[in-house]
């Protein structure tokens, strides 16, 4: 653990995996202090996804304190692809990046964040994924010293969190009324939903797995969903986050079979609809499953005060009949000046495979594994 001071703020960088894990409360307390926080900046995510994916030696979180209390964090690992480079503790299965900043001292933090992040890149490309609009990150960009780049990166689609009767009406008129269709059809099939408890979270994970690949068998599943090591981080934050209030389980029940279970990952901006499964049959019971989802899951947001509820990252055509915000996130890239030449050389890598993922998409226009392709394509 490197050290350095800013002003009355002292900032810090981790490295070691054991101080990282013993975070979680401060970490946390920081998260609920910080209002662009999304879901994924939790020390149940992030840790999770740590002890799965991981690699020794690789750790890199730069700590803003304020005496004793966290005031900024900014979770990286080092990577080498070929390029050194500094890149987001989340990886690929994570939907949002962002710093924590205590809004209180967003002044004095954003700054130190600089500071630290600065002398943690070093010989390394600092290259931040999936930016949500609006992101603390944003304010590092616009005060880093030395080279930077916007990207685009992944598309997101957001719904603001009504009534679902309100959420119908956004709809043409006859998607509205095909909708209520398909509901009252749900409705007389008798689905029940129930949330399920951190205790009962292994056992659900496996079932919502194992729907979810039946699901998609045949269609192009994203391989990595199907790995022993996602089951095992997404199994481990789901209960932690399920125990904080963070996430919620639901499972939906027909005639006492699971049928159907959804993920949801929460914070005080937005509640996102993160993994779901569903058996195949529900479609020769004219079950419309992402209708049912959505209908809960924003009845849910409502009840909670979640102003948001996000689809997350995908435009699937399923997701546009709900007329949605479009929500681009951002990739920015950060490096000392005297890397900007290695900086260039990153920025045209990244566009050079965003180029060949447009040119698979426009070769295999009906390919029903198109996803799964883009998705081993891209470098995370």
């Amino acid at each position: 653990m490197t050290t350095g001071s800013t002003g009355a703020l002292t900032v810090t960088l981790c490295r070691d995996p054991r101080q990282f894990a013993s975070l979680d409360e401060p970490w946390n307390r920081l998260m609920r202090a910080c209002p662009t926080a999304t879901p994924f900046q939790s020390h149940a995510w992030l840790h999770s996804w740590w002890l799965s994916y991981g690699k020794d030696g690789r750790l890199r979180i730069v700590l803003v304190r304020r005496g004793e209390e966290l005031v900024g964090a900014c979770a990286l690992m080092l990577v080498h692809r070929p390029l050194p480079l500094l890149v987001p503790l989340g990886g690929g299965i994570t939907d949002y990046f962002d710093v924590l900043v205590d809004a209180e001292y967003a002044d004095q933090v954003v700054p130190a964040l600089v500071r630290g992040l600065h002398r943690a890149a070093r010989g390394a490309v600092v290259d931040l994924r999936e930016v949500r609009p609006g992101a603390a990150a944003e304010a590092l960009f616009e005060q880093w010293q030395g080279a930077r780049s916007k990207l685009t990166d992944s598309t997101c689609m957001e719904l603001p969190a009504l009534p679902f009767d309100e959420l119908v009406k956004r709809m043409p008129a006859s998607g509205a009324q095909r909708v209520r269709a398909k509901l009252r059809k749900t409705d007389a099939a008798g689905i029940e939903e129930r949330e399920v408890t951190e205790q009962e979270v292994p056992r659900a994970v496996r079932t919502l797995l194992r729907l979810h690949e039946k699901q998609w068998r045949g269609r192009g599943v994203t391989p990595e969903h199907l790995r022993p090591r996602f089951a095992e981080h997404l199994t481990r934050a789901t209960r932690r986050m399920v125990r904080a209030g963070e996430g919620r389980l639901t499972e939906f029940r027909l005639d006492g079979k699971v049928v159907a279970a959804n993920v949801t990952l929460l914070s005080g901006a937005l509640s996102g609809g993160y993994l779901y499964g569903a058996d195949p049959d529900l479609r020769t019971r004219k079950v419309d499953v992402a209708t049912l989802l959505l209908r809960y899951e924003a009845g849910r947001a409502l009840a909670e005060g979640r102003p948001v509820v996000s689809f997350l990252r995908g435009n699937e055509p399923y997701k546009n009949h709900w007329r949605p915000e479009t929500v681009v996130n951002q990739r920015l890239l950060l490096a000392r000046t005297a890397l900007a030449p290695l900086l260039r050389l990153h920025e045209s890598q990244v566009a050079g495979r965003e180029r060949a993922v447009d040119a698979l998409r426009e070769a295999l226009p009906a390919a029903r594994d198109w996803r799964a392709r883009l998705n081993e394509l891209r470098v995370r």
